[in-house]
């Protein structure tokens, strides 16, 4: 089992993007019944042996995108007004979402802790989703994950391995 340092990941996630992406689109295909479970437990596996603190690669490389209720939250916990929060962090992406105006983000500290963490963005929360329900019909999203998070690298290698097609 490979267990990727960050400053190789992108490569191996590079070198096995291809064979990823034909695995997942076998996977739609010929779905499962019980592939939620089995995410779900190889997820938990892997949570239990990972440290995010010791890597937090995906709050210094990507953003997440932040919904009405994220903005809600978050702005109440700083005292300020929704609109407050948006024109002090936040920027419209290209897909008209709601998104940090910089990466790293702001909100992550120097020990890899998130500043808002009991207060932060859905997307953070879930990231990087490899216990989704209906995992199969995020394989975009997961081939994006895996070359950012060495646990989603870990996850989908031993998903491949547990389920052949």
């Amino acid at each position: 089992m490979i267990h990727p340092q960050i400053d190789t990941l992108q490569k191996l996630a590079k070198d096995k993007h291809k064979e990823n992406k034909k695995y997942f689109d076998k996977l739609k295909k010929n779905t499962p019944k019980n592939l939620d479970y089995i995410m779900q437990d190889l997820h938990e596996a892997e949570f239990k042996k990972t440290d995010c603190l010791a890597c937090a690669n995906c709050c210094k490389t990507t953003g997440p995108l932040f919904t009405s209720a994220d903005i809600e939250r978050i702005a109440k916990h700083f005292k300020q007004k929704p609109q407050q929060f948006i024109e002090q962090y936040l920027r419209i992406d290209e897909d008209n979402d709601y998104v940090l105006q910089s990466v790293p983000c702001t909100f992550l500290e120097s020990d890899n802790k998130c500043f808002i963490y009991e207060v932060r963005p859905k997307a953070c929360r879930e990231f990087p989703h490899t216990d989704r329900k209906k995992f199969q019909q995020i394989s975009d999203l997961t081939l994006k994950n895996v070359a950012i998070c060495p646990a989603a690298f870990n996850i989908v290698e031993k998903m491949k391995q547990k389920i052949t097609l």
